[in-house]
């Protein structure tokens, strides 16, 4: 756990107890601060009462006396589409809101790191798409290394639930536009912009707002290092306002899909093979095209990504390029679940969106396609054109005759899971992969992407034998 620090006395209240919410509650308890927890679920409250946690009704009149923060849970909005009743009680009078992340960045550092040799890290990871894998594989790649690592963030454990840090440890954080809106406190010592494509727009009040919330990161954190995807129009403008020339290396520019030139220093994927250039010269090179857990052009943007910020951090091209080897992927996202009869069935349960089902769509070829599921802002146009490589779709979801009448492939009703995995397993001939990369949210028929992922990886073992 990381105690929160300057809090000693402070009568701070938590909005929110889920797995963030409960940590920060604990943390700043830790730290010395009169705490008061509340959500909405009575069952939350009484998981936190079980627990010692002191409940308080926040939506009361006087519930926000005399109090010194409120700290509110990710999925809580606090301006748009507007603002949660008891946050905007706390805009009105006074209160500074903040989150676990603000908490987190204000409190790592301890005056231990002056016995170390080599200061504690942190490697923070934002973006549309990509991030979770970047993170992970950051992580991996530190740990490969024999170096100590930690990870957090919207992925594995919360930001508060880490160790205090050892000597030379590097902490990778993946960190969503809900997160980095609102913390007060952004100061990593590397920061990664993946790409920006159309997600959560109504929560940031369009297009513009979801870009501001990602970019806060590098504004805001001021970072020894940034580590920009410029292959969007968005990461070109944060990185010209990070740089301070074209040969600044402070910035590093990665793309999959375009050589990058200048005397800067830049990490590109072409046609599976990852190129680092600094000051116009090549200095590093790795074939990704074998590499199991990284298929497809939007994995080579997350394995620069994750190379960049191991040079950044000292590490040899031969180290990563063995670091890179052994990486297995994440479940749910392009996981080869099974192999059978000459057909792959690959698990990316976590492409919610258009743009991250057309990535998965091109890295595979004679793709059976299982799609479908709660249609997000902006509807499926960006998937024509993308469906080439697709024999045929078996459409999910509630709304599946809706969703499989704005495709452009043969496209089969389903509903469910069930009856899709059957169907293509049934349709799949040698060559084939049975890819499961829904273009839509799961909240229709399932309570996450992890839990859609898992119905699918049984229907395909049940049906496998």
């Amino acid at each position: 756990m990381i105690p929160v620090r300057g809090v000693k006395g402070a009568r701070v209240a938590v909005l929110g107890l889920g797995r963030s919410g409960l940590a920060a509650a604990r943390a700043l308890i830790a730290g010395g601060a009169e705490t008061l927890c509340w959500d909405d679920n009575p069952d939350a409250c009484a998981r936190a009462e079980a627990e010692g946690l002191t409940v308080r009704n926040l939506s009361r009149q006087d519930a926000l006396d005399d109090l010194t923060a409120l700290i509110v849970s990710p999925g809580i909005p606090h301006l748009y589409p507007k603002p949660n009743p008891i946050v905007a009680a706390a805009h009105a009078a006074g209160v500074p809101v903040d989150n676990d992340i603000g908490l987190f960045f204000r409190s790592f550092a301890t005056e231990d790191w002056n016995r170390f040799d080599v200061a504690p890290r942190i490697v923070a990871v934002t973006g549309s798409n990509g991030k979770s894998t970047t993170s992970a594989l950051i992580y991996h790649l530190i740990e490969t290394a024999g170096r100590p690592a930690q990870l957090a963030g919207n992925i594995g454990r919360g930001v508060l639930d880490l160790e205090p840090a050892l000597d030379g440890e590097v902490v990778v954080l993946e960190l969503s536009s809900y997160q980095t809106e609102l913390a007060r406190s952004l100061t990593p010592d590397i920061a990664v912009f993946t790409n920006l494509t159309p997600d959560h727009l109504d929560r940031h009040g369009g297009m513009g707002g979801y870009f501001a919330a990602k970019r806060r990161l590098f504004a805001e954190g001021g970072p020894d290092r940034a580590i920009i995807g410029v292959d969007e129009a968005e990461g070109r403008f944060l990185a010209g306002q990070m740089s301070e020339g074209r040969g600044d290396d402070r910035v590093i520019r990665i793309s999959s899909g375009q050589k990058l030139t200048g005397p800067g220093w830049q990490v590109f994927a072409r046609k599976g093979f990852l190129s680092e250039y600094r000051k116009a010269r090549q200095v590093g090179a790795i074939d990704l095209r074998g590499i199991k857990g990284l298929p497809g052009a939007h994995n080579h943007q997350n394995a620069c990504a994750a190379y960049a910020v191991a040079r950044a951090l000292g590490m040899a091209p031969r180290v990563i390029e063995a670091g890179l080897q052994s990486f297995k992927g994440l479940p749910h996202r392009s996981q080869v679940i099974a192999e059978a009869g000459g057909v792959s069935y690959v698990n990316d349960s976590k492409a919610t969106n258009v743009d991250s089902a057309v990535k998965a769509l091109g890295a595979f070829s004679k793709i059976r396609w299982i799609c479908g599921g709660l249609e997000k802002d902006g509807g499926l146009e960006a998937l024509k054109g993308a469906t080439g490589a697709v024999r045929r779709a078996y459409v999910i979801g509630r709304e599946a005759a809706a969703f499989a009448l704005q495709l452009d492939v043969e496209a089969e009703i389903c509903i469910t899971m069930e009856e899709a995995v059957a169907r293509a397993v049934k349709d799949a001939e040698p060559g084939d992969t049975v890819l499961l990369a829904p273009a839509a949210a799961s909240f229709d028929q399932y309570d996450s992407f992890e839990a859609r992922g898992a119905d699918f990886e049984a229907e395909v073992r049940r049906r496998l034998g």
